[in-house]
């Protein structure tokens, strides 16, 4: 299994985030199975699940940590890092492999000095290397947010980057 990576992003959630936690636990205490449709719930109210979630969501259902965060390392559903203002992906699948996508995935990384499932200290950019996101034609592919650009080079990435 991949390793996760460190948060570059202070943990800021507010009180009004853990207010809606604490009734969303308290509705499913002691439901068999809440587990998943808690945490799934709680990635909705803070849009990943940061280890400061987890504990309180362990904390509040009796559940012990390491199952939460087995978990949630285990289903790709889940995010335990911030996503970017600007989420970019870039498909490392078969059609944009082959056309030379890695070396834009690799510009795209000393760019912003990230690599996949990280993002930029000041929040604004997220990165993900993706698998085939159906768009072999215009191989290599990136997206950012719902922006999509092919058939693109290595050298093309600064300018690209530089309108966000």
């Amino acid at each position: 299994m991949a390793k996760e990576k460190i948060c570059k992003i202070p943990f800021a959630g507010t009180a009004e985030q853990e207010a809606k936690l604490h009734e969303l636990t308290a509705k499913y205490k002691g439901t068999d199975g809440a587990l998943m449709p808690v945490m799934q719930q709680a990635q909705d109210i803070y849009g990943y699940l940061p280890i400061e979630v987890q504990r309180m969501i362990a904390d509040d259902l009796g559940i012990a940590i390491e199952e939460i965060y087995g978990v949630a390392t285990f289903y790709t559903q889940f995010a335990l890092n911030p996503k970017g203002q600007y989420k970019i992906g870039v498909c490392l699948g078969t059609a944009c492999y082959v056309k030379g996508a890695q070396d834009v995935y690799d510009r795209v990384c000393s760019e912003l000095g990230l690599e996949s499932g990280e993002v930029t200290p000041d929040g604004k950019f997220s990165l993900e290397a993706t698998r085939c996101i159906g768009c072999c034609g215009l191989a290599p592919v990136m997206t950012i947010n719902d922006d999509v650009y092919g058939k693109l080079t290595a050298d093309q990435i600064p300018e690209i980057l530089k309108k966000y």
